[in-house]
C-alpha cells in the first residue's frame, strides 16, 4: 500500500491549493530549466537530438500504456454484482447538482433524478444555485420537486466556481454516501444501489467510486453526428470504457470525471471537499484521495450526457480542462508525500501525457504534412527520419484501437472514417492547449461554463443495463 498523507492537501489547504497557480519555487525552477535547455542546445547542438529522442521515447511508453490499459481491461472485466436484497439496509444518499444559468434545461434534470430507484427517504437532495443566479433560482422553485430535493443557495463569495457551490452543499449534506451530477446529466436509475452496494462489501478504504460516462447523440433524426460530436464521444468511450477500469483494477489513482463520483461522505470531508480555486477539481480530488491513503473504484452503470457541440462550445470546455490539468500538476508537484512512485506514474499518464499530447499533436501532423509535400515537390524521397515517423504510427494506431474498443463497449459510431479523420480532431486539442496556457497565465480562475441546450431526446441514449436489485420496482417514481 502507498503511503498515507496526513495532512499538507488534506482538509486545512486544499480549499486554497490551486489558489496560487504556481509558487516562486516553480517559477525558479520552470525558467531555469529552460534557459539550461536553449543554452544546451546552442552550446552543443546534439542536445537538441537527445531531446527530441528523450520525446520520442517517452511517446513510446504511452503506447505501451495504451496497450496494458486494453490487456488490463480485455482481461479483467468487472463482475456483475450480485442482486442485493431489497430488505438489506440502505444508506441515506446525498444527491448534488451545482448550477448555473441552467433555467431551461431544469425540467429535464427533476425528470431523471425522480427516475432514480432509490427509496426517497432515504435521499437527501440539493439543487446548489448561485445566488446572483434569479433566473434559476425562479425556475427551481416553480417546478414541482420530490419531497427530498432541495433548492440550495449559495451565499455570494468568491470564486464562482462549481466546486465552491459543492463544497457549500457538503457542508450540509445528511447522507452518509454522497454523488455528484451535472445539469444534463441521465445517470442509470440503479446506479445509487450500485454504488451503496460496492461500498458495502468493500473496505473503509475505498472511498470513491466513479460511474461511465458516456455521450448519446445530440440530434435525433440524422444519420450521422456531426464531427465534434462523433469524436468527442469516442474520446469518452477510451477513457471511461478503458483507462479507468484499467487504472481501477491496477490499485492506480486516476482524475475524476467531473459528475457522477460517488463518495464516501466522511472521508470527502475529512479532505476538505473540493479545491474552489482549481477549475478541474475532480481530476485533483482524484489524487488528493491517494495521498489520504485511500482508493478509487469504478461502477458499471452509466451516467448519459450530451456532447458540447460545436467548436464555439468545445474549445472553452477543453480549454477549461486542460487549464485544470496544468493547475493540478503544479499544485501536486509542490511536495511528494504521500504519492509514492505509483501516484507519480499515474499522474504522469494520464495529466501529463494529456497535456503532452495536446501540446505536441498539431505539431506532429504539420510536421509530416511538410515532409510528404516537400516529397512530392521534390519528386523524391528525402532523408527519411524513420523513427520519428514510426512513433507517431504507433501512437496514432494504439489511440485509434483504444478509442475503437471503447467506443465498441459503450455503443458510440467509430466507423473507419471516424477513425481516418481523428488526426484533426486530436489537431484542435493544440488550439486548446495554447488557449490554456494562456489562460492560466492571464485568468487562472475563470470558469469558462458549458452550455447546455434542453433539446435532448431521452430516447436517443442507449439502453440501460438490466437491474441490479431483484424485484427493486421504481421506488423513486
Amino acid at each position: 500500500m502507498h503511503g498515507r498523507f496526513p495532512g499538507g492537501l488534506g482538509a486545512v489547504k486544499s480549499a486554497d491549493a490551486a489558489k496560487i497557480t504556481a509558487t516562486p519555487v516553480q517559477l525558479l525552477a520552470a525558467a531555469s530549466l529552460c534557459v539550461a535547455w536553449a543554452a544546451s542546445i546552442m552550446a552543443w547542438p546534439r542536445v537538441g537530438s537527445l531531446l527530441l529522442l528523450f520525446v520520442q521515447v517517452g511517446f513510446l511508453a504511452i503506447v505501451g500504456w495504451r496497450l496494458l490499459t486494453v490487456i488490463v481491461s480485455l482481461r479483467h472485466r468487472a463482475a456483475p454484482i450480485a442482486a442485493v436484497s431489497t430488505a438489506a439496509p440502505l444508506p441515506r444518499y446525498s444527491i448534488v447538482v451545482a448550477l448555473y444559468d441552467e433555467a431551461a434545461i431544469l425540467p429535464h434534470l427533476v425528470e431523471r433524478l425522480a427516475n432514480l430507484d432509490y427509496p426517497p427517504e432515504l435521499l437527501d437532495g440539493y439543487l446548489a444555485l448561485e445566488a446572483h443566479d434569479q433566473a434559476t433560482i425562479n425556475a427551481a422553485r416553480a417546478l414541482a420537486l420530490p419531497d427530498w430535493l432541495h433548492v440550495l443557495v449559495v451565499p455570494p463569495g468568491v470564486p464562482t466556481t462549481k466546486p465552491r457551490a459543492l463544497n457549500h452543499a457538503l457542508s450540509v449534506a445528511r447522507g452518509e454516501l454522497l454523488t455528484v451530477y451535472d445539469a444534463e446529466d441521465d445517470p442509470d436509475p440503479l446506479q445509487l444501489r450500485e454504488a451503496a452496494a460496492r461500498f458495502a462489501v468493500e473496505d473503509g478504504e475505498l472511498v470513491c467510486l466513479q460511474a461511465p460516462l458516456r455521450i448519446r447523440r445530440l440530434h435525433k433524426g440524422r444519420g450521422t453526428s456531426p464531427f465534434l460530436d462523433r469524436q468527442f464521444a469516442a474520446e469518452y468511450a477510451a477513457l471511461f470504457e478503458i483507462t479507468l477500469p484499467a487504472m481501477a483494477r491496477m490499485g492506480l489513482p486516476f482524475p475524476l470525471g467531473g459528475t457522477s463520483n460517488h463518495f464516501r461522505v466522511s472521508a470527502l470531508r475529512a479532505l476538505g471537499g473540493w479545491d474552489a480555486w482549481n477549475v478541474t477539481e475532480d481530476a485533483d480530488l482524484g489524487f488528493r484521495i491517494w495521498r489520504r491513503g485511500w482508493r478509487l473504484g469504478v461502477l458499471g452503470r452509466p451516467t448519459y450526457e450530451t456532447p458540447p457541440g460545436d467548436l464555439v462550445h468545445w474549445l472553452p470546455q477543453r480549454t477549461r480542462w486542460l487549464k485544470g490539468y496544468m493547475q493540478t500538476l503544479l499544485v501536486h508537484t509542490r511536495s511528494a508525500a504521500g504519492m509514492g512512485w505509483r501516484g507519480w506514474t499515474a499522474m504522469t499518464l494520464t495529466l501529463g501525457a494529456g497535456l503532452a499530447s495536446a501540446g505536441l499533436h498539431a505539431l506532429s501532423i504539420a510536421w509530416v504534412g511538410a515532409f510528404l509535400l516537400m516529397t512530392l515537390m521534390t519528386g523524391q524521397l528525402l532523408a527519411t527520419p524513420w523513427l520519428g515517423l514510426g512513433v507517431l504510427l504507433c501512437g496514432a494506431s494504439a489511440a485509434i484501437l483504444t478509442t475503437a474498443i471503447g467506443a465498441r463497449r459503450a455503443g458510440a459510431p467509430f466507423s473507419p472514417w471516424d477513425m481516418l479523420v481523428a488526426p484533426f480532431y486530436w489537431s484542435l486539442l493544440s488550439l486548446a492547449f495554447v488557449h490554456a496556457f494562456v489562460r492560466l497565465i492571464a485568468e487562472p480562475h475563470r470558469w469558462d461554463k458549458t452550455a447546455h441546450r434542453p433539446d435532448i431526446a431521452r430516447e436517443e441514449s442507449a439502453q440501460f443495463l438490466e437491474p441490479l436489485v431483484a424485484d427493486a420496482g421504481r421506488a423513486a417514481a
